[in-house]
Protein backbone atom coordinates (compact mmCIF):
# COMPACT_ATOMS: atom_id res chain seq x y z
CA UNK A 1 0.00 0.00 0.00
CA UNK A 2 1.65 3.04 -0.86
CA UNK A 3 1.24 6.30 1.74
CA UNK A 4 -0.92 8.39 -0.86
CA UNK A 5 -3.37 5.78 -1.02
CA UNK A 6 -4.17 6.66 3.07
CA UNK A 7 -6.62 9.18 4.11
CA UNK A 8 -5.95 10.39 7.78
CA UNK A 9 -8.40 10.32 10.06
CA UNK A 10 -9.18 10.16 13.60
CA UNK A 11 -11.90 7.83 15.10
CA UNK A 12 -14.31 8.78 17.87
CA UNK A 13 -14.84 5.30 19.25
CA UNK A 14 -16.47 6.64 22.43
CA UNK A 15 -18.67 3.59 24.01
CA UNK A 16 -18.80 1.50 20.71
CA UNK A 17 -18.21 -2.00 20.81
CA UNK A 18 -14.53 -3.34 18.90
CA UNK A 19 -12.50 -6.54 18.38
CA UNK A 20 -9.39 -7.32 19.23
CA UNK A 21 -8.45 -10.64 18.07
CA UNK A 22 -5.27 -12.87 19.57
CA UNK A 23 -4.06 -12.38 23.22
CA UNK A 24 -0.50 -11.56 22.75
CA UNK A 25 1.46 -8.69 23.52
CA UNK A 26 0.89 -6.63 20.74
CA UNK A 27 -2.76 -7.24 20.92
CA UNK A 28 -2.80 -5.99 24.77
CA UNK A 29 -1.66 -2.76 23.48
CA UNK A 30 -4.27 -2.34 20.95
CA UNK A 31 -6.66 -2.82 23.69
CA UNK A 32 -5.43 -0.73 26.24
CA UNK A 33 -5.31 1.87 23.03
CA UNK A 34 -8.81 1.20 22.27
CA UNK A 35 -9.48 1.57 25.95
CA UNK A 36 -8.34 4.89 26.19
CA UNK A 37 -10.30 6.49 23.52
CA UNK A 38 -13.20 4.90 25.40
CA UNK A 39 -14.04 2.13 23.41
CA UNK A 40 -15.62 -0.84 24.28
CA UNK A 41 -13.33 -3.83 23.71
CA UNK A 42 -14.06 -7.57 23.05
CA UNK A 43 -10.95 -9.82 22.99
CA UNK A 44 -11.38 -13.30 21.45
CA UNK A 45 -8.24 -15.43 22.13
CA UNK A 46 -7.75 -18.95 23.75
CA UNK A 47 -5.05 -17.96 25.97
CA UNK A 48 -3.73 -14.07 27.03
CA UNK A 49 -0.46 -12.89 27.63
CA UNK A 50 0.31 -11.56 31.15
CA UNK A 51 -1.02 -7.46 30.08
CA UNK A 52 -4.09 -9.16 28.26
CA UNK A 53 -4.56 -11.15 31.40
CA UNK A 54 -4.11 -7.77 33.41
CA UNK A 55 -7.16 -5.97 31.03
CA UNK A 56 -9.38 -8.75 31.19
CA UNK A 57 -8.75 -9.41 35.27
CA UNK A 58 -9.41 -5.77 35.65
CA UNK A 59 -12.56 -5.94 34.47
CA UNK A 60 -11.65 -3.63 31.25
CA UNK A 61 -12.07 -5.63 28.32
CA UNK A 62 -14.60 -8.73 27.70
CA UNK A 63 -12.52 -11.87 27.23
CA UNK A 64 -13.96 -14.65 24.75
CA UNK A 65 -11.81 -17.46 25.79
CA UNK A 66 -11.88 -19.00 22.68
CA UNK A 67 -10.54 -19.43 18.98
CA UNK A 68 -11.81 -16.67 16.47
CA UNK A 69 -15.60 -17.16 14.90
CA UNK A 70 -16.87 -14.83 12.03
CA UNK A 71 -20.31 -13.78 14.21
CA UNK A 72 -17.51 -12.02 16.18
CA UNK A 73 -17.13 -9.59 13.60
CA UNK A 74 -21.12 -8.61 13.70
CA UNK A 75 -21.19 -5.36 15.70
CA UNK A 76 -17.87 -4.25 15.42
CA UNK A 77 -17.02 -0.37 14.16
CA UNK A 78 -13.65 -1.23 14.39
CA UNK A 79 -10.74 -4.37 14.40
CA UNK A 80 -7.69 -5.44 15.16
CA UNK A 81 -5.86 -8.87 14.28
CA UNK A 82 -2.82 -9.91 15.87
CA UNK A 83 -2.90 -13.60 16.25
CA UNK A 84 0.50 -14.39 15.16
CA UNK A 85 -1.20 -16.84 12.57
CA UNK A 86 -1.31 -15.49 9.33
CA UNK A 87 -4.65 -17.89 8.38
CA UNK A 88 -6.32 -16.47 11.00
CA UNK A 89 -5.46 -12.90 10.73
CA UNK A 90 -6.42 -12.72 6.57
CA UNK A 91 -9.66 -14.37 7.24
CA UNK A 92 -10.43 -11.66 10.72
CA UNK A 93 -9.57 -8.96 7.74
CA UNK A 94 -11.89 -11.01 5.29
CA UNK A 95 -14.82 -11.06 7.66
CA UNK A 96 -13.97 -7.39 7.86
CA UNK A 97 -13.96 -6.42 4.79
CA UNK A 98 -16.90 -8.26 4.06
CA UNK A 99 -18.46 -6.42 6.91
CA UNK A 100 -17.53 -2.94 5.90
CA UNK A 101 -15.48 -2.61 9.60
CA UNK A 102 -12.02 -0.90 9.05
CA UNK A 103 -9.44 -3.48 10.07
CA UNK A 104 -6.07 -3.32 11.30
CA UNK A 105 -3.83 -6.30 10.12
CA UNK A 106 -1.02 -7.14 12.22
CA UNK A 107 0.41 -10.20 9.57
CA UNK A 108 -0.02 -8.62 6.38
CA UNK A 109 0.39 -4.49 6.89
CA UNK A 110 1.11 -4.04 3.63
CA UNK A 111 -2.54 -5.12 2.64
CA UNK A 112 -4.25 -3.78 5.83
CA UNK A 113 -7.44 -1.80 5.17
CA UNK A 114 -6.39 0.32 8.00
CA UNK A 115 -2.87 1.03 9.90
CA UNK A 116 -2.20 1.79 13.24
CA UNK A 117 -0.11 5.08 13.47
CA UNK A 118 2.87 5.91 16.38
CA UNK A 119 0.65 7.91 18.48
CA UNK A 120 2.00 10.43 21.08
CA UNK A 121 0.37 13.18 23.41
CA UNK A 122 1.54 16.37 24.68
CA UNK A 123 -1.07 17.83 27.04
CA UNK A 124 -4.32 17.98 24.50
CA UNK A 125 -2.77 17.78 21.42
CA UNK A 126 -2.41 14.24 19.69
CA UNK A 127 0.42 13.13 17.27
CA UNK A 128 -0.25 10.79 14.82
CA UNK A 129 2.69 9.60 12.25
CA UNK A 130 2.61 7.49 9.41
CA UNK A 131 5.41 6.26 7.44
CA UNK A 132 4.27 4.08 4.44
CA UNK A 133 4.39 1.26 7.04
CA UNK A 134 8.02 1.38 8.90
CA UNK A 135 7.26 1.17 12.53
CA UNK A 136 10.90 2.37 13.81
CA UNK A 137 10.78 5.75 11.05
CA UNK A 138 6.82 6.79 12.72
CA UNK A 139 8.34 6.18 15.88
CA UNK A 140 11.25 8.17 16.02
CA UNK A 141 8.99 11.20 14.37
CA UNK A 142 6.45 10.85 16.50
CA UNK A 143 9.26 10.80 19.35
CA UNK A 144 10.98 14.31 17.82
CA UNK A 145 7.60 15.70 17.50
CA UNK A 146 6.57 15.18 20.88
CA UNK A 147 10.09 16.46 21.97
CA UNK A 148 9.72 19.57 20.34
CA UNK A 149 6.50 20.42 21.54
CA UNK A 150 7.53 19.60 25.02
CA UNK A 151 10.40 21.96 24.95
CA UNK A 152 8.70 24.28 23.39
CA UNK A 153 10.64 24.55 19.80
CA UNK A 154 7.18 24.14 18.12
CA UNK A 155 5.07 26.54 19.93
CA UNK A 156 1.47 25.22 20.20
CA UNK A 157 0.13 28.79 20.12
CA UNK A 158 -3.95 27.59 20.43
CA UNK A 159 -7.02 29.32 19.73
CA UNK A 160 -8.56 30.56 23.14
CA UNK A 161 -12.19 30.86 23.45
CA UNK A 162 -11.91 33.43 26.52
CA UNK A 163 -9.45 36.82 26.82
CA UNK A 164 -8.47 35.53 30.29
CA UNK A 165 -4.89 36.23 30.76
CA UNK A 166 -1.87 35.03 33.44
CA UNK A 167 1.70 35.31 34.36
CA UNK A 168 4.28 32.69 34.39
CA UNK A 169 7.60 33.66 36.85
CA UNK A 170 10.14 31.15 34.46
CA UNK A 171 13.26 30.57 36.01
CA UNK A 172 15.99 30.73 33.04
CA UNK A 173 18.64 29.11 34.60
CA UNK A 174 22.69 30.58 34.73
CA UNK A 175 22.08 31.48 31.21
CA UNK A 176 22.57 29.00 28.78
CA UNK A 177 19.87 28.82 26.44
CA UNK A 178 19.77 24.67 27.08
CA UNK A 179 19.28 24.90 30.64
CA UNK A 180 15.99 26.47 31.14
CA UNK A 181 13.45 23.94 32.41
CA UNK A 182 10.98 21.92 29.50
CA UNK A 183 8.33 23.80 31.12
CA UNK A 184 9.95 27.25 30.90
CA UNK A 185 10.84 26.81 27.27
CA UNK A 186 7.27 25.91 26.53
CA UNK A 187 5.40 28.36 28.29
CA UNK A 188 8.31 30.72 26.72
CA UNK A 189 6.98 29.42 22.94
CA UNK A 190 3.46 30.34 23.82
CA UNK A 191 4.05 34.00 25.44
CA UNK A 192 2.48 36.65 23.93
CA UNK A 193 4.29 39.58 26.13
CA UNK A 194 8.07 38.52 27.60
CA UNK A 195 8.95 40.66 30.44
CA UNK A 196 12.39 39.73 30.30
CA UNK A 197 15.42 40.61 33.03
CA UNK A 198 19.23 41.17 31.78
CA UNK A 199 20.30 37.89 32.90
CA UNK A 200 19.01 34.63 31.93
CA UNK A 201 18.62 32.57 28.48
CA UNK A 202 18.48 35.78 26.29
CA UNK A 203 18.92 33.79 22.90
CA UNK A 204 15.56 32.34 23.36
CA UNK A 205 14.34 35.76 22.71
CA UNK A 206 15.38 35.34 19.20
CA UNK A 207 13.54 32.91 18.18
CA UNK A 208 10.13 33.94 19.54
CA UNK A 209 7.33 35.21 16.87
CA UNK A 210 7.60 38.25 14.88
CA UNK A 211 4.13 38.67 17.08
CA UNK A 212 5.13 38.35 20.78
CA UNK A 213 6.44 41.94 22.35
CA UNK A 214 8.95 41.62 24.46
CA UNK A 215 9.40 44.06 27.94
CA UNK A 216 13.12 44.62 28.82
CA UNK A 217 13.51 45.41 32.40
CA UNK A 218 17.04 44.27 33.60
CA UNK A 219 18.78 45.76 35.87
CA UNK A 220 22.56 46.66 35.76
CA UNK A 221 24.84 47.09 39.09
CA UNK A 222 23.96 50.49 40.06
CA UNK A 223 21.41 51.21 38.03
CA UNK A 224 17.61 50.21 38.05
CA UNK A 225 15.87 51.14 34.99
CA UNK A 226 12.24 49.69 36.27
CA UNK A 227 11.40 49.72 39.45
CA UNK A 228 10.07 46.88 41.12
CA UNK A 229 6.72 48.50 41.34
CA UNK A 230 6.65 49.24 37.84
CA UNK A 231 7.60 45.43 37.05
CA UNK A 232 4.88 44.15 38.85
CA UNK A 233 2.45 46.93 37.45
CA UNK A 234 3.61 45.81 34.03
CA UNK A 235 2.64 41.97 34.53
CA UNK A 236 -0.37 42.89 36.13
CA UNK A 237 -1.81 45.15 33.12
CA UNK A 238 -0.54 42.49 30.66
CA UNK A 239 -2.17 39.86 31.68
CA UNK A 240 -5.22 41.07 32.55
CA UNK A 241 -5.70 42.62 28.70
CA UNK A 242 -5.97 38.75 28.07
CA UNK A 243 -2.19 38.10 27.24
CA UNK A 244 -0.25 35.50 28.15
CA UNK A 245 2.70 36.66 30.57
CA UNK A 246 5.63 35.12 31.24
CA UNK A 247 8.11 36.94 33.51
CA UNK A 248 11.85 35.76 32.35
CA UNK A 249 14.54 36.13 35.18
CA UNK A 250 17.61 34.40 35.33
CA UNK A 251 18.39 31.78 37.50
CA UNK A 252 15.04 30.48 39.98
CA UNK A 253 12.69 32.85 40.30
CA UNK A 254 12.26 32.91 44.28
CA UNK A 255 16.28 32.67 44.65
CA UNK A 256 16.80 36.57 45.34
CA UNK A 257 15.00 37.15 42.75
CA UNK A 258 11.89 39.22 43.84
CA UNK A 259 9.76 36.55 42.61
CA UNK A 260 7.60 36.45 45.70
CA UNK A 261 6.88 40.00 45.29
CA UNK A 262 5.56 39.83 41.49
CA UNK A 263 3.32 36.36 42.55
CA UNK A 264 1.89 38.05 45.46
CA UNK A 265 1.12 41.33 42.86
CA UNK A 266 -0.53 39.49 40.57
CA UNK A 267 -2.53 37.07 43.29
CA UNK A 268 -3.73 40.67 44.94
CA UNK A 269 -5.22 41.99 41.67
CA UNK A 270 -6.66 38.80 40.93
CA UNK A 271 -4.24 37.37 38.08
CA UNK A 272 -3.57 33.74 38.19
CA UNK A 273 0.14 33.07 38.45
CA UNK A 274 2.02 30.11 38.17
CA UNK A 275 5.72 29.72 39.43
CA UNK A 276 7.87 27.80 36.72
CA UNK A 277 11.58 26.39 38.71
CA UNK A 278 14.45 27.18 37.41
CA UNK A 279 18.72 25.93 38.10
CA UNK A 280 20.17 28.54 40.39
CA UNK A 281 23.22 30.35 39.09
CA UNK A 282 24.53 29.53 43.15
CA UNK A 283 24.84 25.88 42.60
CA UNK A 284 24.90 26.10 38.75
CA UNK A 285 27.71 28.33 38.33
CA UNK A 286 30.12 26.76 40.79
CA UNK A 287 29.08 23.08 39.02
CA UNK A 288 30.22 24.94 35.38
CA UNK A 289 33.88 25.40 36.98
CA UNK A 290 33.79 21.98 38.35
CA UNK A 291 33.51 22.84 41.67
CA UNK A 292 30.81 21.18 44.14
CA UNK A 293 29.25 23.46 46.57
CA UNK A 294 29.19 20.52 49.18
CA UNK A 295 31.82 17.61 48.68
CA UNK A 296 32.46 14.72 51.36
CA UNK A 297 35.04 15.33 53.90
CA UNK A 298 35.15 19.13 52.50
CA UNK A 299 31.95 21.14 53.14
CA UNK A 300 28.37 19.30 54.69
CA UNK A 301 26.57 22.42 54.07
CA UNK A 302 26.16 26.07 52.23
CA UNK A 303 25.16 29.27 52.54
CA UNK A 304 23.75 31.18 49.73
CA UNK A 305 24.10 35.26 50.00
CA UNK A 306 23.68 38.27 48.36
CA UNK A 307 26.98 40.36 48.01
CA UNK A 308 25.05 43.34 49.08
CA UNK A 309 23.82 41.22 52.66
CA UNK A 310 25.75 41.20 56.04
CA UNK A 311 28.35 38.32 56.58
CA UNK A 312 28.49 38.15 60.22
CA UNK A 313 26.28 35.72 60.92
CA UNK A 314 27.40 33.50 57.93
CA UNK A 315 28.38 30.02 59.64
CA UNK A 316 32.27 30.17 60.16
CA UNK A 317 34.83 28.07 59.10
CA UNK A 318 36.29 26.55 55.37
CA UNK A 319 34.36 23.82 55.71
CA UNK A 320 31.48 25.59 55.21
CA UNK A 321 30.59 26.99 51.70
CA UNK A 322 29.70 30.29 51.17
CA UNK A 323 28.48 31.74 47.71
CA UNK A 324 28.32 34.86 46.99
CA UNK A 325 25.73 36.54 43.71
CA UNK A 326 25.89 39.69 43.03
CA UNK A 327 29.36 39.92 45.31
CA UNK A 328 32.03 41.50 42.94
CA UNK A 329 31.12 44.87 43.65
CA UNK A 330 31.69 44.41 46.92
CA UNK A 331 35.14 42.16 47.93
CA UNK A 332 36.62 44.49 49.57
CA UNK A 333 34.42 44.46 52.38
CA UNK A 334 33.01 40.81 52.27
CA UNK A 335 36.14 39.18 52.06
CA UNK A 336 37.98 40.43 55.28
CA UNK A 337 34.90 40.01 56.99
CA UNK A 338 35.03 35.85 56.04
CA UNK A 339 38.80 35.49 56.72
CA UNK A 340 37.94 37.04 60.51
CA UNK A 341 35.14 34.87 60.78
CA UNK A 342 37.13 31.58 61.30
CA UNK A 343 38.10 31.40 58.10
CA UNK A 344 41.71 33.11 57.68
CA UNK A 345 43.76 34.22 54.64
CA UNK A 346 44.11 31.09 52.87
CA UNK A 347 40.52 29.84 52.68
CA UNK A 348 40.38 29.56 49.13
CA UNK A 349 38.11 31.51 46.81
CA UNK A 350 36.68 31.18 43.08
CA UNK A 351 34.92 33.90 41.35
CA UNK A 352 33.44 32.57 38.05
CA UNK A 353 32.05 34.95 35.80
CA UNK A 354 29.50 34.30 32.77
CA UNK A 355 28.83 30.61 34.09
CA UNK A 356 28.31 28.55 31.11
CA UNK A 357 28.99 31.20 28.62
CA UNK A 358 31.36 30.86 25.71
CA UNK A 359 33.36 34.05 27.54
CA UNK A 360 33.05 32.28 31.24
CA UNK A 361 36.35 33.11 32.73
CA UNK A 362 37.48 31.52 36.59
CA UNK A 363 39.70 33.28 39.06
CA UNK A 364 40.97 31.73 41.88
CA UNK A 365 42.61 32.88 44.79
CA UNK A 366 42.08 32.92 48.71
CA UNK A 367 40.39 35.69 50.98
CA UNK A 368 43.87 37.33 51.22
CA UNK A 369 44.59 37.75 47.70
CA UNK A 370 41.63 37.40 45.53
CA UNK A 371 41.01 41.41 45.45
CA UNK A 372 43.84 42.01 44.44
CA UNK A 373 43.77 39.19 41.57
CA UNK A 374 40.23 40.32 40.42
CA UNK A 375 41.08 43.55 40.29
CA UNK A 376 44.10 42.57 37.85
CA UNK A 377 41.71 40.55 35.84
CA UNK A 378 39.41 43.10 35.71
CA UNK A 379 36.64 40.66 37.03
CA UNK A 380 32.61 41.96 36.11
CA UNK A 381 29.77 40.93 37.03
CA UNK A 382 28.08 38.61 36.28
CA UNK A 383 29.51 36.42 38.67
CA UNK A 384 28.98 34.49 41.19
CA UNK A 385 31.60 34.13 44.17
CA UNK A 386 32.20 31.04 46.25
CA UNK A 387 34.59 30.64 49.16
CA UNK A 388 35.58 27.33 50.81
CA UNK A 389 37.39 24.63 50.77
CA UNK A 390 35.43 23.15 47.59
CA UNK A 391 36.96 25.27 45.85
CA UNK A 392 39.97 23.00 46.03
CA UNK A 393 38.11 20.37 43.95
CA UNK A 394 37.92 22.73 40.88
CA UNK A 395 39.88 21.03 38.30
CA UNK A 396 41.26 24.82 37.73
CA UNK A 397 42.63 25.38 40.52
CA UNK A 398 46.21 26.24 41.16
CA UNK A 399 48.52 23.75 42.33
CA UNK A 400 49.04 25.54 45.70
CA UNK A 401 44.97 25.02 46.63
CA UNK A 402 44.10 22.25 44.89
CA UNK A 403 43.50 18.60 47.04
CA UNK A 404 46.19 16.13 45.83
CA UNK A 405 43.58 14.61 43.56
CA UNK A 406 42.12 16.84 42.00
CA UNK A 407 45.44 19.36 40.90
CA UNK A 408 46.15 20.43 37.57
CA UNK A 409 49.09 22.23 36.30
CA UNK A 410 46.40 24.44 34.11
CA UNK A 411 45.51 27.67 36.27
CA UNK A 412 43.39 30.48 35.63
CA UNK A 413 44.97 32.83 37.81
CA UNK A 414 47.97 32.22 40.34
CA UNK A 415 48.59 33.34 44.06
CA UNK A 416 50.66 36.30 44.43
Amino acid sequence: MAIVDLYPTSLRLLGRPVLVVGGGRVSARRAKALLDAGAQVTLVAPRLSVPAQELADAGLIYWAARDYESTDMANAWFAATATNNPTVDARVAGDAEANRTWCVNHSASAESAAWTPAVGTVEDVKIAVNAGGDPLCAAAIRNAVVVALETGALPMRRYRKSAVGAVALVGGGPGADDLITVRGRRLLAEADVVVADRLGPRGLLETLGQGVEIIEVGKTPGHHPVPQSEINAILVREAKAGKRVVRLKGGDPYVLGRGGEEAIACRENGVDVEVVPGVTSAVSVPAAAGIPVTHRGLAKAFTMISGHEELENVPEGSDHTVVLLMGVGTLNRSMPILASAGRGQDCPVAIIENGFAKNQRVTIGTLGTILALAQAAKVRNPAVVVVGDVVRVSPLAPLEIATDYYGTRETISTLS
